[in-house]
């Protein structure tokens, strides 16, 4: 079975889709998949799928929902193969698995590829490491689970990998300023300022590339209206990495902090 979670769901077996139509299982089938090959807990799934109201009922109702999608697996299987429906989607002492083995799930795909990249990095391999965080990042079609109603434990599922997204995105484009692709990621730059106003990081980025492209003015720009964003918005000043960054811009002088160091 190949499932994506980094956009829409979409789960295929045999290229038949086995996505529930409705709400409820469709929220199961994504949380067991983001935990693919691991016990999912019959308390959590109930937490998530109902939050603090959970029903007299949620065990019964539970278990309709796991044969539902066990009933669209073996339409799915269609009577092939050594595997049915009950040995991919499997009933465990307290909860269910769903047996997929490694490389079938989208957002695990993409974590090993961002782990990947993010080790290229630290070793200094800055080209390995771009390439790896840009199959990673082009794994995702939109944000993760866009299309399925989510409770509790798939909110903070969505958020840690939204996190990762920001990181894997932050230090691919580190890995490009550091091979000298400054001028071919101001575009993309501008484009993450203005959606993450608030954000320093990308701003950081963004004046280096500008300084390093000849465009120290519009980088001392990027810096006042990141300042105005902070002091409206949250009443705060930029942080002292920011603001050493913009006195180096100001002097001309491209010190340490034009190359700042990348948290692992």
């Amino acid at each position: 079975m190949e499932i994506q979670i980094l956009g829409s769901l979409a789960a295929h077996e045999r290229g038949t889709s086995v996505v529930p139509s409705a709400a409820k299982p469709r929220q199961l089938l994504a949380l067991l998949a983001l935990h693919a090959d691991q016990v999912v807990s019959v308390p959590t799934l109930m937490e998530e799928i109902w939050a603090e109201n959970i029903p007299r009922s949620a065990s019964t109702t539970l278990q309709t929902y796991v044969l539902q999608l066990r009933r669209r697996i073996t339409a799915a299987l269609d009577g092939t193969g050594e595997r049915d429906a009950k040995d991919i989607l499997v009933t465990r002492f307290g909860g269910y698995l769903l047996d997929l083995g490694p490389g079938h799930v989208d957002a695990h795909e993409f974590e090993r590829l961002a782990t990947a990249g993010g080790t290229a990095f630290g070793l200094g391999d800055h080209r390995t490491a771009a390439d790896l965080l840009r199959r990673a990042l082009a794994l995702w079609q939109g944000p993760a689970l866009v299309d399925v109603p989510t409770g509790p434990v798939l909110d903070l599922e969505v958020l840690r990998l939204t996190e990762e997204r920001t990181m894997a995105l932050e230090r691919r484009i580190e890995a490009d300023l550091r091979l000298g692709r400054h001028t071919e990621v101001v575009p993309e730059l501008r484009v993450l300022t203005a959606r993450n106003p608030l954000h320093e990081g990308f701003c950081a980025q963004l004046m280096r590339a500008l300084h390093h492209s000849g465009g120290s003015w519009r980088a001392l720009e990027a810096y006042q209206q990141l300042r105005g964003h902070l002091v409206r918005e949250l009443g705060l000043e930029p942080s002292h990495a920011l603001k050493e960054l913009h006195q180096a811009v100001l002097t001309g002088n491209p010190n340490r902090a034009l190359h700042p160091a990348v948290a692992d």
